[in-house]
C-alpha cells in the first residue's frame, strides 16, 4: 500500500465548516484545478478526468463529523484507492487540514503517478484555503 499525503495547511475557517464543505461533492468544483476536466457531482458521489492520469470515480463512505472524510474508488478508475481528509481544530475560528491518499500501486505506477498525485492533493489543500 502506498500513502501519498499533501502538506498540513492552515485553515482561517471553523471545522465545522471545513467539513461541511468537503463531505459535500457538489463544492468541489470551486475547489478543482484546471487538469481537472469532465466533473459530475452528487453530495456522495463524483466523477471526473485529470489530463495526462486517468478517469476517477469516488463516493465518500465515511463522515466523522469535523474530524474526517473517508472516499474510496468508484467505478472504473486504473487501480484501487482511499482518500482520507483529517480536519483538527486548532481553535474555534480555524482547523488544519490534510489529505491523504492510500492506494495499491505496483512500482512502476508508484514511480509514475507519486509526485503528481501528491502535486494534485497539495493544490486541493490550497485551493480551499484560498476560498473567500
Amino acid at each position: 500500500m502506498t500513502r501519498i499525503e499533501s502538506e498540513k495547511k492552515e485553515i482561517k475557517k471553523p471545522a465545522e465548516s471545513v467539513f461541511e464543505f468537503l463531505s459535500d461533492f457538489r463544492n468541489f468544483n470551486d475547489i478543482m484545478p484546471e487538469q481537472v476536466t469532465d466533473w459530475q457531482a452528487t453530495a456522495d458521489e463524483c466523477s471526473f478526468n485529470i489530463k495526462g492520469m486517468a478517469s476517477l470515480g469516488m463516493k465518500i463512505t465515511e463522515r466523522k463529523p469535523y474530524e474526517q472524510i473517508t472516499i474510496i474508488k468508484n467505478g472504473k478508475a486504473p487501480f484501487d484507492f482511499s482518500l482520507y481528509c483529517f480536519i483538527s481544530e486548532t481553535d474555534e475560528n480555524s482547523c488544519r487540514l490534510q489529505l491523504a491518499f492510500d492506494a495499491e500501486l505496483n512500482p512502476m505506477l508508484k514511480m509514475m503517478a507519486e509526485k503528481p498525485l501528491r502535486n494534485f492533493l497539495n493544490l486541493l489543500v490550497d485551493q480551499y484555503a484560498g476560498l473567500k
